[in-house]
């Protein structure tokens, strides 16, 4: 068994107040309630503008437990909290939605601004992200991927979509920044991973710069990270977490008449996940992996290995990370037994970063136990405080 527990809520919960426990608990215990979650963040969107209360509540409530802030000077206190407690910050521009060029171009410019406040403060924010849609369109992303004759205007699309992930991957190279390229929807993941694996293979000859995510409730990963460690001629970085389209990917596979390609059940996706955490540990030499996982039992299974392996807690290829605002009690008490640690902190305005508080929200109700596990911690430690 590890040494390590996660029911210490003294640790879990030192950096909250008391009046901000309760206000976590209010907000946990609101997503027992599918209706509001499924329908809340659209209503507050379309009146958000001309209801300025709404903004005022989503800011109080959502925002505040999801999100560092609107811009990135915004996030100075979240990123000092978490540095506080041996917590580094990744941050997370979390607009998403937006189907434009000018929109896409932002975006670009802000993720390469979040790789240069990295490089400015690379103690603390050891990482920085992008999603592949945030700077290119969905419905040409899908055309590519299944490999459907494009037009010349969409080729010319196409390649400002491959110049702005170029110039991020650049950035962070230049920079000396490790990069996530966040996963999506499997119909677009294999033009992502093309883009991907082609800048590992330029950016990281001497380390890990450039990371992809492998999503473990999808079949077939670890076969897919074992081919990558005989195809690729270069230090290897892999986000390995479970995925959060489930649902969405199983109804177009059942609508479209393909197989799915999500695992069949729970102990499926445990296991890829497990799997995938082994086969990296086993090449850790030439392997950096962020664990970024909400489930207990995986943290645990890789806290057992390095035990097991003797390799460092600080060892500098491996990291956990976990959504601001979500399982504290593993982040804050792996950091504190000296592990690496960072935080998603997403931000960005509040109503164009309303559908990640929605697909959050979403998520904490639809994970069987999350809430309630979430809900207990909180209440076990302001009963301790007392």
């Amino acid at each position: 068994m590890p040494s390590i527990s996660f029911n210490n809520t003294e640790v879990a919960f030192a950096h909250k107040s008391n009046a901000e426990l309760k206000k976590a608990r209010l907000l946990f215990q609101s997503f027992n309630y599918p209706l509001l979650i499924k329908y809340g963040p659209g209503i507050a969107a379309s009146v958000i503008e001309f209801i300025s209360p709404v903004k005022t509540i989503i800011k109080n409530t959502l925002f505040a437990q999801f999100c560092g802030g609107e811009s990135i000077e915004d996030c100075a206190k979240a990123i000092s909290t978490l540095t506080a407690n041996n917590i580094g910050t990744i941050l997370d521009y979390s607009v998403e939605g937006e189907e434009n060029e000018l929109a896409f171009d932002y975006t670009c410019k802000e993720v390469i601004l979040t790789i240069v406040k990295a490089s400015e403060d690379r103690k603390n924010i050891p990482f920085s992200v992008f999603k592949t849609t945030g700077i290119g369109r969905m419905e040409l992303l899908t055309k590519v991927n299944a490999g459907e004759s494009i037009n010349e205007s969409e080729q010319a699309e196409f390649e400002r979509i491959k110049n702005r992930f170029s110039s991020i991957c650049k950035a962070a190279s230049d920079h000396d920044v490790k990069l996530f390229v966040d996963a999506e929807d499997s119909w677009i993941q294999d033009v992502i991973d093309d883009l991907t694996y082609d800048a590992m293979a330029l950016y990281n000859q001497e380390k890990a710069i450039i990371f992809n995510t492998v999503q473990c409730y999808r079949t077939g990963r670890v076969a897919h990270i074992q081919r990558k460690l005989s195809e690729l001629n270069c230090y290897l970085g892999f986000k390995l977490v479970r995925g959060a389209y489930m649902e969405k990917e199983r109804e177009r596979a059942s609508k479209m008449g393909y197989q799915s390609p999500i695992q069949p059940d729970k102990v499926g996706s445990d296991k890829e996940y497990n799997d995938a955490i082994s086969l990296c540990v086993e090449h850790i030499d030439r392997v950096s992996i962020c664990a970024g996982t909400h489930n207990e039992d995986s943290a645990l299974y890789l806290v057992d290995l390095m035990e097991k392996k003797n390799i460092a807690k600080f060892h500098p290829h491996i990291y956990f990370a976990q959504l601001l605002g979500m399982s504290d009690h593993i982040s804050f008490n792996l950091a504190h037994a000296g592990y690496n640690v960072a935080k998603y902190v997403p931000y960005g305005p509040v109503k164009a970063v309303l559908p990640y508080l929605s697909r959050r929200a979403q998520e904490n109700s639809s994970v069987q136990g999350q809430v309630g596990r979430e809900l207990s911690l909180i209440s076990q430690e302001l009963k301790r405080r007392k």
